[in-house]
């Protein structure tokens, strides 16, 4: 990535769920995606570098990525499409198969395919890759300059359909619109290390054949 973002990780929980933190260079203000289970630890990275979070985009609605998104949010707009938006209200209807309890949230905005999001000084466009969960979202941001793939792509892995909730099928679309950006853009993926359309495409064994 070039010099325009100001980017920090936080993932000291126990399922390695990366909390990523963006901004502009210059802004004094940062984008929280998916803070999951620490909101004191994230405010201290942001606090560190001076950042005050202006907004809380939620990949998925699973409790690794959000369940304290709520009490992180706290009077910040948390984003989250709105076939996961349920999970934030009736955990029941939802379906995710397991224990989902989510932290209520104060401001709870929907957001939908091709949506600009503009944020801290940046432009972050909202991909909707449903399949591991129905309103699963990943962030072009800058357009080829980041992809926030939630747990859409991993490095040499991909994300799990086998969820009450989720559809192989609309998986594997998914899958294919990751395969139709740039190679050289950079991943930043919901578990795991960082990577590139580039090096997924030539040996994910999982995009060869998406499953």
């Amino acid at each position: 990535m070039g010099g325009l973002m100001w980017l920090d990780v936080f993932n000291a929980n126990p399922y390695g769920t990366n909390c990523w933190l963006l901004s502009a260079d210059r802004s004094e203000e940062a984008v929280v995606i998916d803070p999951g289970f620490s909101p004191s630890d994230v405010r201290r990275v942001l606090e560190a570098a001076n950042k005050t979070p202006v907004a809380v985009l939620a990949t998925h609605a699973h409790g690794d990525h959000v369940g304290e998104a709520g009490n992180f949010a706290g009077e910040v707009p948390l984003f989250v499409h709105g076939a996961d938006a349920v999970a934030f209200t009736d955990e029941a209807a939802w379906r995710a198969g397991f224990e989902n309890p989510l932290a209520p949230v104060k401001e709870l905005r929907t957001i939908d395919d091709g949506d600009v999001l503009r944020l801290a000084g940046l432009e972050i466009t909202v991909m909707h890759t449903p399949g591991h969960t129905p309103g699963h979202c990943a962030f072009r941001i800058e357009a080829d300059e980041a992809f926030c793939s939630g747990d859409l792509v991993f490095a040499g892995s991909v994300g799990r359909s086998d969820f009450p909730n989720s559809d192989p099928a609309a998986m594997r679309a998914s899958l294919q619109r990751f395969l139709m950006l740039p190679d050289e853009v950079a991943v930043l993926p919901g578990h795991g290390p960082t990577t590139t359309v580039g090096r997924e495409r030539a040996s994910n064994p999982f995009l060869r054949e998406p499953v």
